[in-house]
């Protein structure tokens, strides 16, 4: 089979790694499909046997590519549209996989090139609209709402990443057997290309991990809803309780460590915390390797993070905050869970590294709950099952 892949995303840019996509690709491409993977011009190449890389033109001087939704997207979306049906006239592919706005582009092509039609779906598209403020107009709103609805009905299969959206999704299709769960649960190292050169800025590989100390591991992007403010105030309160605590925060941009840094210097831990920014793959798993304990401190989303099936395989002590983004998978029995405010993440944090035989329990359980619902022989099984739905 050969197989269209579109990506409008930064593909592997700090501000947008798109990283499901590249892992469901991996293992399409593992699973024979041969791949034309269509995305941006901005980001990393990545070495995938059996996949093809085309990419639309840089723009450099627009700028990057920031999460959610922008008016740069809409200009370089225009252009994934154009090089798409150039793609579709030259080839014949099996299918097409579009990953999430790219499926209204197969929509509207797919009648006309009479491919299958596989929607990636890891979020809403009306609601990411709302949640990153990018409209407050009730017609654009709900026109997106009918289009994505007439998207899903149309589509061979649909991918949904957790099971909000599961749920949302079985509440629009009448086809529920076209429908399948596949959690972005696996986390190979990523073979990037040594010789792309790497313009992403603010990636270091300086940074050494602390030893004798007992280390608390935020590893992600710094983004407002993911909690980084929640966490550092509660920090304080740990680190006047416990001495050998450290805080160390991989990822960022400059300009995110920097004001995260100005709050913990506001509450007096700056010796007590470590910004890595950006860092290299493997440099970052040697941070979370080491760690005492994992913390995910997320504070709005419906979503479960990727980072979540991968702190469940550490063998590591999660503390995690108490809402349904998290909830979905962990449960009180595999990590601490908390609520999202500092003085109950701050007891999460002490009862973890304190309590080192109920840690030790709630890891182990988490790793079990890992190898029998996530892991890659599960999500390798999922996603075959949907290939040879389109035979």
């Amino acid at each position: 089979m050969k197989a269209l892949v579109i990506s409008p995303q930064p593909f592997f840019s700090p501000r947008g790694t798109p990283f499901s996509v590249y892992y469901r690709t991996l293992v399409m491409a593992e699973l024979g499909i041969k791949i034309d993977f269509l995305t941006y011009g901005e980001g990393q190449d990545v070495n995938i046997d059996g996949v093809k890389r085309i990419r639309i033109p840089r723009f450099i001087l627009l700028g990057n590519v920031k999460i959610g939704p922008s008016p740069l997207k809409l200009f370089l979306d225009f252009f994934i549209f154009l090089k798409m049906t150039f793609m579709l006239i030259k080839n014949k592919y099996d299918f097409v996989h579009a990953h999430e706005e790219a499926v209204f582009f197969a929509y509207i092509l797919k009648p006309i090139f009479r491919f299958k039609l596989v929607y990636d779906m890891h979020s809403s598209l009306p609601q990411q609209l709302t949640n990153f403020n990018f409209t407050t107009s009730n017609f654009l709103i709900n026109t997106f709402k009918k289009l994505e609805d007439a998207c899903l009905r149309t589509v061979d299969a649909v991918i949904t990443i957790c099971p909000d959206l599961y749920n949302y999704v079985n509440s629009i299709l009448t086809k529920n057997e076209k429908h399948y769960l596949i959690e972005n649960s696996i986390f190979d190292p990523v073979n990037l290309k040594a010789t792309q050169n790497n313009n992403n800025g603010n990636i270091t590989s300086s940074f050494e991990v602390p030893i004798n100390k007992k280390l608390v591991v935020y590893a992600g992007t710094l983004e407002k809803y993911l909690g980084i403010d929640i966490l550092i105030a509660s920090f304080k309160e740990v680190a006047a309780k416990n001495n050998d605590a450290l805080l160390i925060i991989v990822g960022g941009t400059k300009e995110q460590v920097e004001n995260y840094s100005n709050l913990a210097a506001k509450n007096g831990i700056s010796d007590r915390v470590i910004f890595t920014g950006r860092l290299p793959q493997n440099l970052a798993k040697k941070f979370i390797n080491s760690a005492s304990v994992l913390v995910s401190p997320r504070s709005d989303g419906t979503n479960t993070p990727l980072k979540i099936y991968e702190q469940l395989a550490s063998g590591i002590p999660l503390v995690a905050t108490n809402i349904y983004s998290h909830t979905q998978v962990l449960t009180d029995e595999v990590a601490f869970l908390v609520n999202p405010e500092p003085h109950d993440m701050a007891i999460g944090l002490l009862f973890s590294l304190n309590s080192l035989e109920i840690s030790k329990q709630k890891a182990g359980n988490a790793l079990k709950l890992y190898e029998e619902k996530y892991s890659r022989q599960i999500y390798t099984t999922k996603l075959k099952s949907l290939l040879e739905s389109l035979n």
